[in-house]
């Protein structure tokens, strides 16, 4: 749109928003550097649980992979929107369906008519990931960036994945009575593997629909052994009644950070719940890795899973929102 300015005789003139989509190259990387550090200390402002950072990784790997763009008006940069893959089988929905996926640091955009920014950003990439088959697209956006939230809301996109993060605190872990918390040995990660299974169950009915293949107690293991999967456990007459695995990493660029210890999993028995347990046992964590140096944890988790959903952000602040759209696979109208 047109925007309406106070001409120096005190009339009205109106300059018009030109904007140039160009591939995103090597070149851009300097002035995407400083866009993608200005929307990560926008949000950073928010939640102040979030650490200080001086460099933002990865805009080299966008600038090799073509498959990104950016704007530009009078020769500066607007935005900028990069993205992985094609990479097959996004979210495990369809063996069939390819997808790419623009994390937190592939893209940014400056606040003034930032939807309009990011709706041509797209426009332009979009096409480009059309044309080499992924149909499922999905972009990580700050929480509290609004504007680009409410945006790709109305391109068609929708709420999917949530990454949220707090300040470990060290409090007294009071359980009721006959329940024992601890940490298993990682050779015993084997003994999860029912509550596990009950998780993928838990996981395929509605509203989630995300489905999984039942893991086996060597499974189990071998993920522990190989990803570093930590276990802390709620333990009643000898049998585990919850449980909470840490380890590997977070999905944003933060969670590499050495005093960062990510979430990856959770799993209560129903009969169980509301007895808080599992508010026992994440302090029973958040104690123990405070004590080997551990600042923050992050946990990341589906938005459409109404447990989840309601646990983590009782104890956690969300910071980002990954966005999908899906588009139509058919290759003929």
């Amino acid at each position: 749109m047109p925007r309406r300015v106070i001409a120096p005789n005190g009339g009205s003139c109106y300059i018009v928003f030109m904007m140039k989509i160009t591939d995103f190259d090597a070149n851009h990387i300097e002035e995407a550097h400083r866009l993608a550090l200005m929307g990560y200390n926008a949000e950073k402002a928010v939640v102040d649980g979030l650490p200080e950072i001086r460099g933002i990784p990865g805009l080299e790997w966008f600038a090799k992979n073509g498959k990104g763009v950016a704007a530009f008006e009078n020769g500066a940069m607007l935005g900028y929107l990069c993205a992985y893959g094609p990479f097959d089988n996004p979210f495990a929905c369809n063996p069939n369906a390819k997808g790419v996926w623009s994390p937190a640091q592939g893209n940014s955009a400056v606040n003034r008519n930032k939807a309009r920014i990011y709706a041509e950003m797209y426009r332009s990439i979009a096409e480009k990931w059309f044309a080499q088959a992924a149909t499922v697209h999905s972009i990580t956006l700050y929480a509290h960036d609004e504007a680009a939230v409410k945006a790709f809301f109305g391109y068609g996109f929708g709420l999917r994945c949530i990454d949220a993060i707090k300040p470990i605190e060290t409090r007294s872990a009071a359980c009721p009575r006959g329940v024992t918390l601890m940490e298993i040995p990682r050779e015993e990660a084997w003994r999860v593997t029912a509550l596990n299974n009950a998780l993928i169950e838990h996981l395929g009915k509605s509203p989630c629909f995300m489905r999984f293949a039942a893991r086996t107690p060597e499974t189990v293991q071998d993920e522990a052994a190989l990803n570093d999967v930590r276990y802390f456990i709620a333990q009643k007459h000898d049998g585990i009644i919850a449980y909470l695995k840490a380890g590997g990493e977070g999905e944003h660029f933060v969670c590499q950070s050495p005093d960062i210890a990510n979430l990856c999993g959770a799993y209560l028995l129903p009969e169980h719940k509301g007895k808080g347990i599992f508010d026992a046992l994440l302090q029973y964590a958040e104690n123990t890795l405070a004590e080997e140096g551990f600042k923050r944890l992050g946990v990341d988790f589906e938005s459409f899973n109404p447990t989840a959903y309601g646990f983590w952000q009782k104890h956690f602040a969300a910071y980002t929102y990954s966005v999908v759209r899906r588009t139509d696979e058919h290759s003929e109208a």
